[in-house]
Parts: structure tokens; sequence; C-alpha cells
């Protein structure tokens, strides 16, 4: 994982900062700042990507519309054929929809004709699990949540548990993300000083 690379270079870079002597300043200075701008840039262009769109040229646009009275978060597990079992599942966090009210997510569908829906209200309180064939991938799909249902118990049980595997693994970047840019505004601020 690259954002585990910066976070040890990081931390070698601060521990750069503490070695002094004339021999060896310009070097430091040079591997701390090339170190702290190629960790800087790359989480700037991480963010730009994660910010934008995430429309697939060849993607299928999924549109999750909320008739039922309360706000529903939905998720979206994409069923892929002919992959590794631990690669069989893919999933998405569409958002929270207000009743009334839709999101938009994009799948790509190349390897997959299938995909299921389910839907939360409150922590872990699943009320809505639809299972939905993609026969013509050139289709849009509207999925329309006007009732609490479970179409399948064994199969909402399988995407529940892959809900909180999103959820950790998601809890888990995060962490890892806020320890990196730590990281960078330190080692920007040790450069910062020491050039002063």
């Amino acid at each position: 994982m690259i954002i585990f690379l910066f976070f040890l270079l990081l931390i070698f870079a601060l521990f750069l900062s503490a070695i002094r002597g004339e021999k060896w300043n310009f070097w430091n200075k040079v591997s701390r700042s090339i170190i702290t701008i190629s960790a800087a840039t790359y989480f700037t262009f991480w963010f730009v990507e994660k910010s934008v769109s995430q429309f697939l040229e060849n993607s299928l646009a999924i549109q999750v519309i909320n008739y039922l009275p309360q706000p529903i978060d939905f998720y979206v597990i994409r069923i892929q054929d002919r992959v590794p079992e631990n690669q069989k599942f893919s999933s998405k966090h569409v958002g929270q929809v207000r009743p009334e009210h839709f999101r938009i997510e994009y799948l790509n569908m190349q390897k997959s004709n299938e995909f299921w829906v389910v839907g939360y209200i409150g922590k872990g309180n699943l009320v809505y699990f639809s299972q939905v064939a993609v026969p013509n991938i050139n289709e849009d799909k509207i999925i329309e949540v006007r009732n609490y249902i479970n179409h399948s118990q064994k199969l909402s049980a399988i995407a529940s548990q892959k809900v909180e595997d999103l959820k950790y693994e998601n809890i888990k970047l995060s962490i890892w993300v806020t320890l990196d840019l730590l990281l960078i505004f330190l080692n920007s601020v040790l450069l910062f000083r020491r050039r002063s």
C-alpha cells in the first residue's frame, strides 16, 4: 500500500531532520524535500481523484430513489464473474438518501451481470435488500425503493458482512491518511523553519 510506504518515508524524513552536521546538511534537506513534496503531490492527486465524479466510459448508471418516509443509507455491491473469490464482491457507499430524493452511482459492469442494493436506517439496521440482474449493460437502472423489503435473508447476511468490511477498510484508510497528512505538515514546518 503506497499510503503506508509514504508513512514510513515521512517518519524517516522526520528522523533526518534531527541529524545535524555541515557534511550532510545539503543532502539531508534535498532528501526531506523530495519525500515531503512527493507525498504532498500524491495526496493532492488522490483527493482530486476521489472528489471528481466516478463516471466511467463503459459504466452503468444506477439511480436509487427513496420513496420511504425516512432517510436510508444505501450501499451497492457488485458481483463479479470469473474472478478469484476474494475479488468477487465490490462494495460502494451510495450515501444517505432523504425521502423523495435520489442518488446516482456508476458501476463498471464489464465482468458482472448482477448487483445488490442494501439500505440501512440507523446503525446496522438493514431495512432494504434487493438483487438486481443486469441483462444489458448499456441500459441504466432505476431502483425505486417503496417498501421495507428483504428479498433474501441468506444473501443479505453476506451483503451486511461486505458492508461491514467496507466500513472497516474506510476507517483504516482514514487513519493512515490522517497520519500521513500530519507527517507532511510536520515535515513542511521543519523544512520551512530550517530554511528561515
